[in-house]
């Protein structure tokens, strides 16, 4: 929702026109990925020559191998600034709070709906969230990525924030003595 999405093929050159309508002079991009997707092709088709390495994807299990070592920006021959990088290990989200709230503003928004303010929406009584996923109105799929989103949030703030890590630690051993009871 609110991003363009461009599926490209450096090899049949398939969706390059799309992708070319954000490259725009002054405007500066980034290619992400993991490793072997395919980022520096799209820089060497881009550019219209071999600038990057690549690898050709293994035969063996069919995955691209991790070439590029470090970011490189280039200028396309439309003025617009392309930066290839490394793969991509791992994301972490950093104080992402408002972009979970803009992306799924329409959850938010049934989230107003229900019957409780601290709803979870797991199954709580009057909850309009759970009441669209039944009905179809929400894609699950859409409603279970915002919540992998948040508890990815709540994992970063613990990580960063000791008060937060302790009261987790607490609200754990709590439930821990609740459960020998």
């Amino acid at each position: 929702m609110g991003t363009a999405v461009c599926v490209v093929s450096a090899i049949t050159g398939d969706g390059f026109s799309e992708l070319e309508e954000f490259l725009s002079p002054g405007q500066t991009l980034v290619l992400l990925g993991s490793s072997g997707v395919g980022k520096s092709t799209i820089v060497n088709r881009l550019l219209g020559q071999t600038v990057q390495g690549v690898h050709p994807v293994r035969e063996s299990d069919s995955r691209g191998r991790h070439t590029t070592s470090s970011r490189e920006l280039f200028v396309l021959p439309g003025g617009a600034l392309l930066m290839d990088t490394p793969g991509l290990r791992e994301m972490q989200l950093w104080d992402a709070e408002d972009g979970v709230a803009q992306a799924f503003a329409d959850i938010d928004l049934l989230a107003r709906e229900c019957r409780f303010s601290d709803c979870r929406h797991e199954g709580d009584l009057g909850c309009a969230v759970q009441a669209a996923l039944h009905m179809g109105t929400l894609d699950r799929g859409r409603f279970e990525n915002r919540r992998k989103l948040l508890r990815e949030q709540e994992f970063v703030r613990r990580k960063v924030d000791p008060e937060a890590r302790q009261d987790w630690k607490n609200r754990v051993k709590s439930l821990n003595r609740e459960a020998n009871v």
